[in-house]
């Protein structure tokens, strides 16, 4: 784990890539603080769910709620709070299986779904002590990114940390220091599939 890292920490070695000055505080005045104390939010948890990162995805069965939706679903399944995303996949049993594929949909943040029991995959924000070195490191590169612009009024800038942090345009998104980091990440856990990332397409 990063201990020791904070969101302050992450955006001030970040700013030092760029050649600007460090923060000690995200309300401190400066251009640099208010502009990480803007995009670094965004910017976090966008790479949190970017891919299936082991260390903060979990399984949880939803609670029933008890008011039956008005659509034409017979129950209505409360999401966890604490999730960044839509659920990574979702079950009917708490058994090795196969998930649900079409037997559900998301409305606010209900699961609207025919299924008597369900269980969630799902991502949530935990803060930046307990992320893994790995995952520091590329989010460091990500703020890198993100902020190079706003900061150093420079977009040649912005577009070489893009490519340290995701790779090239032709990469869509899957190379630079994010394969080492998934790759580490994926180390313990079974194959997946590197998916799309929305912010990359849109900025990229």
């Amino acid at each position: 784990m990063a201990s020791g890292d904070t969101g302050v920490t992450v955006c001030s070695d970040a700013l030092l890539m760029l050649g600007a000055k460090a923060i000690s505080s995200f309300n401190e005045g400066t251009d640099e603080s208010s502009i990480c104390d803007r995009l670094y939010p965004d910017v976090r948890d966008s790479s949190l769910v970017m891919y299936p990162w082991s260390f903060n995805t979990k399984k949880v069965q939803l609670a029933q709620l008890l008011t039956a939706p008005t659509s034409v679903w017979k129950y209505a399944y409360q999401l966890p709070g604490d999730k960044l995303a839509n659920p990574r996949a979702v079950y009917n049993s708490s058994s090795v299986g196969a998930p649900v594929q079409k037997e559900w949909e998301i409305q606010g943040d209900q699961l609207l779904t025919n299924l008597t029991a369900v269980y969630i995959d799902y991502q949530y924000g935990i803060a930046e002590f307990a992320m893994p070195q790995y995952f520091i490191q590329f989010l460091k590169y990500m703020v890198a990114w993100h902020v190079a612009e706003p900061i150093t009024e420079q977009r040649e800038k912005a577009i070489y940390w893009q490519q340290i942090a995701v790779g090239v345009t032709a990469q869509n998104g899957r190379g630079g220091y994010f394969r080492t980091a998934a790759n580490i990440d994926g180390q313990s856990q079974p194959s997946r599939v590197i998916e799309d990332y929305s912010l990359i397409a849109v900025r990229g």
